[in-house]
């Protein structure tokens, strides 16, 4: 897959269907794996927060989420194929792991996907709010539960951060959704 960079951040030339090739190929194999959405608020914040700049050009995939990146991409001459938001990357990916029964996603946003597009296996969920001791047994519950796909809603860029140095430990395909 070939990358662009928009202020040192490489973003991936992707569409929504190699998103989603690139997510299901890393959950059968098994790899521990990151997919960060880029949007413009994103790639400003990492030009003053190295670390997340750091992990973001680290992560697995990092697909074009905004209008304004699609628009960078133009202008410096490499453009995207497509949009990749990561509502709608979400989404389908929550329709593959119902297809495909794999288990892991948070209760309301479960809830309400299951409403609109059939059921699928949660196995578990936890507010962001938590202190270390709780993150240690938030981490054992996630790689007990048998969970492919974990999404972590802690906000640009807490949850990049946490989901970057877990990684491996957590052993799923992971992806911050605000």
């Amino acid at each position: 897959l070939t990358s662009h960079v928009v202020m040192d951040i490489r973003i991936r030339a992707v569409t929504m269907q190699e998103a989603l090739a690139f997510a299901e190929k890393r959950i059968m194999e098994g790899k521990p794996s990151m997919i960060a959405t880029a949007n413009a608020e994103m790639i400003m914040i990492a030009q003053k927060d190295h670390e997340l700049a750091r992990i973001l050009n680290g992560a697995d995939l990092v697909v074009p989420d905004g209008a304004g990146v699609l628009w960078a991409g133009e202008k410096l001459g490499t453009p995207f194929p497509e949009r990749v938001t990561g509502a709608d990357l979400t989404t389908e990916l929550l329709k593959k792991a119902s297809a495909m029964n794999w288990p892991g996603v948070a209760a309301k946003a479960a809830r309400k996907f299951m409403e609109d597009h059939g059921s699928f296996s949660l196995v578990g969920c936890h507010d962001g709010y938590f202190n270390e001791e709780e993150e240690k047994k938030i981490i054992e519950d996630i790689k007990k539960s048998g969970a492919k796909l974990l999404f972590a809603g802690l906000g640009v860029p807490k949850q990049e951060k946490w989901l970057y140095a877990h990684k491996e430990e957590l052993g799923v395909l992971s992806m911050g959704i605000g």
